[in-house]
């Protein structure tokens, strides 16, 4: 290509002439003018681009002094003018370092995804649920009740015989009770809620059935929860209080509290000589933990797994369907009375399709078949939003499908229903999580070496953490939860210094109590993708439920956990801030009054660019909800007009976005506003924000702004204009767009966003042409453009050969290139790309983009080209 690509004569138009695309400091194209520098230009006539003037031979000497002056004030302005383009997060990271925004966007998106689901989980009312019926089965779905308050006592014969009738064994059941057996003691490890307890009670049911206490009424035994191993050691050997033989026992003992020590291995012998010599045996059932995890180790440990729960479902509902059914046989009504509206036990009719869906047939297995459908609509589904269903809350699941099924529950009275269970859950999770720390530590003698605060805070930080951080990597959730737990023990107890346990953490009990799943995923560190372990609730609801359930009934949690988000803020890592700011908008939308004045405004006007991007984030996240658009709106606009270079600064970054003001044109207006003010101090922020509107719908409206500005009378117009061209070259689609890849823009992550656009918007091309020929042609601008073509230029193919943002060129070149001069341009860029010693371009790729750019009419025949 060397000298082979020289332009062979006039070219003719290939692109429309432009009207108000072209800054006055351009000439039309077409419109020949001489250039006052001669550097490396490949016809001998200076280099691209307009020049103020030119001087012909013989000049006098003050003309010479006038011409250097000029070029002195040109290349001042053209330094100005890069470094307007540079990004302008990176303020506090340095000139060579920028910040990623690219990961920042997929952690907003991702974010989003997490918090933003549709849900209605504000107006859910937990008394539905205390209410709802759920047949003869007592469902308890209530924290109010402390574990400490149950009393020891025996398990009445009923509860067993309902027990035998509605369990389910869970997988390795016939293991735990060959251990139970053979040991007589079982230590049982577990999750509240995964039917650990249950379980327990049907191993003591099947074990004492037919021993020694066959005929004992009494022969299973709860014991009370501050008893200890030690005590009911005691009792089983014969002490007071003593029991009869055969006896099965269970235990929960109250490991979670401040000063609890666990049993150690001594006392679990001691209690097992006991049961053996009277012939009796014992579950301690325990909490999945940092304290439980020796005991489980033991040789008496055993995790119990979960129930089943999509077989409960099934099992729960036909029992439901069965006593409804025959119930409402008995009443002498039929299959034909399953769609009255009431029955004889109280129920409230049926209305909508509620009442409908009864009268499609009545016998059972009829409505189990309908009962598989309707499990599996994407409706019910959704309102749920939890992947399993925990014993208690497939119950309820069941009488809710079956009241559906049956008339007495309405649609929407089923989904509202659903929508509470993750509600519930989180409220069982955070109810009374500090009560422990008003009561005395257990008299067994031993004084506990430090208070526990830590460990009794970590498991709710944990969920609060993953509740905010939900798909990122499970290391930064960790550490996010360590930070929070020390917040909350520091809120606590403020005049001692909580302990930090170092070597306790067990990252799968964290997951097991948190209802969290471990996913192999990618993870963002420096700009490039690696392998890593990313954590999530499962359940698409328990992250908006837990933050609902924090924000809203446990008001002094709130300082803490503010100041725990303003440290996140400051995390260079964008999976941790930007998700943390997304969450900030959402219990922002809870309080928009707290959460304004204690989140968003004091990090709004914080120095560094990072605190202001949070701060943004979460106002266009409460801007997404329609009830505080409007406050949000006023916000960013009083910031706009009367705020300081800070909010200025945080409100531009929020109208990026596109959703902090009325219209496309507010945005644009106040986009102006901002980056024309004092000299253009914030002109390369409102241009970044101008760059990121063009990934939205109303592109064009942002083009034809672009092409008023560039034909604005101020200067400073102009250079915005300009600046955000240039900029839409530079920058990457990825780092700007909030789709997800399978949108036409977002397959095209890694293009620059200028190709992007007129590749997948072929009608804007012209626009896109004339508008990044104006940057090509203004003197301040014109270097800086020229190198975010040679970017454009050199993202043709992979360097494994592969096309990249061919098709994009293919569809720009030609109509940026339309005139002879622009032809030398692209020659002469050509030729000094070929010359770069560190990344050379070959003659063969120059060739091939040079007849990319040039039509073959243009063109003169191999053979002239070939020899120039």
């Amino acid at each position: 290509m060397a000298d082979e690509a020289v332009a062979e004569g006039p070219a003719e138009r290939a692109a429309p002439q432009p009207k108000d695309a072209r800054s006055p400091e351009a000439p039309p194209r077409g419109e020949a003018r001489k250039d006052d520098r001669a550097k490396d230009a490949p016809d001998g006539k200076g280099s691209p681009g307009p020049s103020d003037s030119s001087d012909g031979p013989g000049a006098s000497g003050s003309a010479d002094d006038e011409a250097a002056g000029r070029e002195k004030e040109r290349e001042r302005a053209a330094d100005r003018f890069k470094d307007l383009t540079r990004d302008p997060l990176a303020e506090d990271e340095g000139e060579k370092e920028p910040t990623d925004l690219a990961a920042a966007t997929r952690a907003r998106r991702a974010g989003q995804k997490l918090l933003t689901s549709g849900r209605d989980f504000t107006s859910f009312d937990r008394s539905r649920i205390a209410h709802a019926h759920v047949g003869d089965i007592n469902v308890s779905l209530d924290a109010r009740r402390s574990g400490l308050t149950m009393r020891g006592g025996p398990v009445p014969e009923e509860e067993l015989r309902r027990l035998r009738r509605a369990h389910i064994e869970p997988e390795g059941y016939v293991r735990l009770r060959r251990a139970l057996e053979s040991r007589r003691l079982l230590v049982l490890g577990g999750a509240p809620g995964t039917g650990r307890t249950s379980t327990a009670l049907a191993l003591l049911d099947e074990v004492t059935r037919n021993g020694e206490g066959a005929e004992n009424g009494e022969r299973v035994r709860r014991a009370a929860p501050e008893e200890g191993v030690r005590k009911l050691a005691d009792e089983v050997a014969g002490g007071e209080g003593g029991h009869r033989r055969g006896t099965g026992y269970l235990l929960e003992p109250a490991l979670d509290r401040p000063g609890t020590l666990p049993p150690d291995e001594m006392d679990l012998d001691q209690l097992a000589s006991a049961l053996a010599e009277r012939g009796s045996y014992a579950v301690v059932v325990v909490s999945v933990g940092s304290a439980a995890n020796p005991l489980l180790a033991g040789r008496y440990g055993a995790i119990c797994p979960p129930a089943p729960t999509r077989e409960l479902v099934a099992v729960r509902l036909r029992e439901r369907l069965e006593e409804e059914h025959g119930d409402r046989e008995a009443d002498g009504g039929g299959e034909g009375a399953l769609g009255r509206s009431g029955d004889g036990d109280g129920h409230r009719g049926g209305d909508g399709d509620g009442g409908r869906s009864s009268d499609r047939g009545g016998s059972i297995a009829g409505l189990l078949a309908r009962a598989a459908e309707l499990r599996e609509d994407p409706e019910v589904t959704e309102a749920v939003g939890l992947d399993d269903l925990r014993p208690a809350e497939a119950e309820l699941f069941a009488s809710l499908l079956a009241g559906h099924l049956l008339g007495t529950v309405s649609r929407e009275e089923l989904l509202s229903g659903c929508r509470g269970l993750a509600a519930v859950q989180a409220y069982e999770w955070f109810a009374g999580v500090d009560r422990a720390l008003a009561a005395p530590p257990p008299g067994d003698g031993r004084t506990p070496v430090r208070s526990g605060t830590a460990a009794l805070f970590h498991p709710v930080a944990f969920r609060i953490a993953l509740a905010v951080l939900g798909g990122a990597s499970h290391s930064a959730v960790s550490s996010a939860a360590h930070l929070l737990t020390w917040e909350l023990s520091v809120q606590s107890d403020p005049d001692s210094t909580p302990a930090r346990p170092l070597f306790c953490d067990d990252p799968e009990s964290d997951l097991a109590l948190s209802r969290a799943r471990p996913v192999d995923g990618d993870v963002d560190v420096a700009g490039a993708e690696v392998k890593g372990r990313l954590v999530f609730y499962r359940g698409a609801a328990l992250p908006a439920a837990v933050l609902a359930e924090v924000w809203d009934r446990h008001f002094p949690v709130r300082a803490p956990v503010v100041r725990w988000l303003r440290l996140l803020a400051d995390d260079p890592r964008p999976q941790v801030s930007m998700r943390a700011a997304v969450a900030a908008g959402e219990l922002s939308v809870r309080d928009f009054e707290h959460g304004y004045t204690e989140v968003v405004r004091p990090l709004a006007e914080a120095p560094t660019p990072r605190r202001r991007v949070f701060a943004a984030t979460a106002l266009d996240q409460a801007a997404g909800h329609a009830s505080h658009r409007r406050a949000v709106r006023k916000v960013v606009d009083d910031w706009a007009r009367y705020g300081s270079a800070s909010l200025r600064w945080t409100a531009a970054m929020a109208l990026g976005y596109g959703r902090s003001a009325d219209s496309m044109d507010d945005t644009l207006d106040t986009l102006a506003r901002i980056g024309v003010r004092d000299d253009g101090e914030l002109l390369a922020v409102a241009s970044l924000n101008v760059v990121r509107l063009l990934t939205l719908p109303e592109c064009p409206t942002v083009l034809k702004r672009l092409a008023d500005w560039t034909a604005h009378r101020g200067e400073e117009y102009q250079d915005l204009a300009l600046v955000t061209i240039v900029r839409l070259a530079l920058i990457d689609v990825d780092e700007v767009l909030d789709d997800e890849p399978g949108t036409p823009l977002g397959d095209r992550g890694d293009w620059p966003l200028l190709l992007a656009l007129t590749a997948t918007r072929p009608e804007l091309t012209g626009r896109l042409a004339d508008l990044f020929w104006t940057a090509l042609n203004t003197a301040r601008s014109q270097d800086v453009a020229l190198d975010a073509l040679e970017h454009m230029v050199r993202s043709a193919t992979r360097e494994n050969g592969r096309e990249w943002t061919r098709p994009g060129l293919a569809a720009l070149l030609p109509a940026l290139i339309a005139e002879e001069r622009d032809q030398r341009r692209l020659d002469w860029l050509l030729r000094r790309m070929m010359r770069d010693q560190d990344r050379p371009l070959t003659a063969e790729a120059a060739r091939a983009l040079w007849r990319l750019a040039v039509p073959a009419r243009q063109r003169g025949s191999d053979e002239e080209e070939s020899h120039g």
